[in-house]
């Protein structure tokens, strides 16, 4: 695989690195962490960096490079990477609650986190292990962001043979993290088959086509416009879970459960930086309410504050209470996870049922954490008043961009997947979201 340099986004408004330098001079004197909770301290400490003008920079919408170099000097960006590449060798437990503590600060990158560790973990269920080596190698080596052009609901990005290379064309409406990213994981069709590759390109090339059209309600700085595929060339080597000689599909590779395992783990990514924004809103609610909400005073009791107002306190305990069991849900899912990339990588040896099972975990998180985040981001303003619905509090961004990814894909069909699990037995079928 060749190389990638940081990506040039042209014309396009975008933040400068040199922002953060300060930060970027700490996190690089500083070695990384080597324990789960050093880890989820130096998320922390980024999400408190992101936190301080997140209102200002989504309404700005300008292509996030400064912020991602951020998480990339903090390293989190390598957290699961192997050890003898420079990464940090966790599990997906931790991974989880990185992305959950940098969502509390801002929730599009957040998600960028969530999909870069996504993505970088492709090759591992569906590559090859020479193929899965190679790349940990460059990804972490390099440090390099990883973005996704891989929507299934596009189903007109096409991979012909060029001989000792494919050449993927298409078009993807949604491309999350692509414009600041340094790879670009693409998938299509194999001409004339209904099989699937899935590759990484260098994303600085003129095959790729941004069209930064990304102007959602929420979510804004996470770059997931449209992107055009014009000729991307990839060795057969690349091509992951296929034996370039035959260019057909391996099947002890992509006809297992294993493969499969990419769509829980992604549908967990989504539960926790629901969790994680749900998270950041109460905090930020609440030091308003400290701050600047007046107490209620037509009552026949008066609090003296509106931190000793009932109605404020019962409303923030409910949320507290509902954010902490989905929570404590969503890390029982994520140790599932982990415990199974940790026991099965060297075998993938995991069963269909073992693998229902664990989508059936990943979708209770899912209808949890969608309700609950639902409810907390628009619920604060009951608890901060009227004046926080002004545009330079920024309290609405929390809803928004909870509201925008919620809609990925319709959490009813999750309930209706743990209504067969348990009243039929049925475990889910792997599909594309499932």
């Amino acid at each position: 695989m060749g190389t990638a340099n940081g990506h040039s986004n042209g014309s396009h408004p975008s933040t400068d690195p040199a922002i953060y330098d300060e930060y970027h001079k700490a996190f690089g004197e500083t070695p990384l962490p080597s324990k789960p909770e050093a880890w989820i301290q130096r998320a922390t400490q980024a999400a408190e960096i992101l936190a301080k003008d997140a209102a200002i920079r989504e309404k700005e919408n300008k292509s996030p490079f400064a912020e991602v170099s951020l998480l990339k000097s903090a390293g989190l960006t390598k957290v699961l990477g192997p050890q003898k590449y420079g990464g940090g060798g966790q599990g997906w437990d931790v991974a989880y609650k990185v992305i959950r503590e940098v969502a509390k600060g801002d929730g599009s990158l957040g998600q960028l986190i969530g999909y870069h560790l996504l993505w970088s973990w492709t090759s591992a269920v569906v590559g090859t292990d020479e193929q899965n080596e190679r790349i940990q190698k460059l990804i972490i080596e390099n440090n390099y962001f990883v973005g996704g052009a891989v929507n299934p609901r596009d189903n007109d990005q096409t991979i012909t043979d060029g001989g000792d290379h494919i050449i993927f064309n298409g078009f993807k409406h949604f491309n999350t993290g692509g414009v600041i990213s340094d790879l670009t994981v693409l998938e299509g069709a194999y001409e004339g088959t209904d099989k699937h590759i899935f590759a990484l390109a260098p994303t600085k090339q003129p095959a790729i086509v941004f069209l930064h059209d990304w102007d959602n309600v929420g979510l804004r700085l996470t770059e997931s416009g449209s992107v055009k595929i014009e000729g991307v060339k990839v060795p057969w080597t690349d091509a992951l879970g296929w034996d370039p000689e035959t260019k057909a599909p391996l099947e002890h590779i992509l006809k297992i459960p294993w493969a499969t395992l990419l769509l829980p783990t992604i549908q967990l990514v989504f539960s926790n930086f629901y969790i994680g924004i749900a998270l950041g809103a109460l905090h930020f609610a609440s030091a308003y309410t400290a701050k600047n909400t007046r107490p209620w005073p037509y009552t026949p009791s008066p609090a003296p504050s509106a931190m000793e107002e009932p109605y404020i306190l019962q409303r923030y305990g409910s949320f507290l209470a509902h954010l902490r069991a989905a929570e404590a849900l969503a890390d029982v899912a994520g140790a599932k996870i982990a415990a199974v990339y940790q026991q099965h990588s060297a075998q993938r040896n995991i069963t269909a049922a073992e693998r229902g099972e664990l989508a059936e975990w990943v979708a209770s998180v899912k209808v949890v954490a969608t309700d609950t985040a639902l409810r907390v981001t628009s619920g604060v303003f009951e608890t901060t008043g009227a004046r926080a619905t002004a545009a330079k509090v920024g309290l609405d961004r929390f809803w928004r961009d909870v509201r925008t990814h919620t809609l990925h894909d319709p959490v009813a069909y999750k309930e209706m997947e743990l209504g067969r699990y348990l009243v039929q037995g049925r475990v889910p079928e792997p599909t594309w979201y499932t």
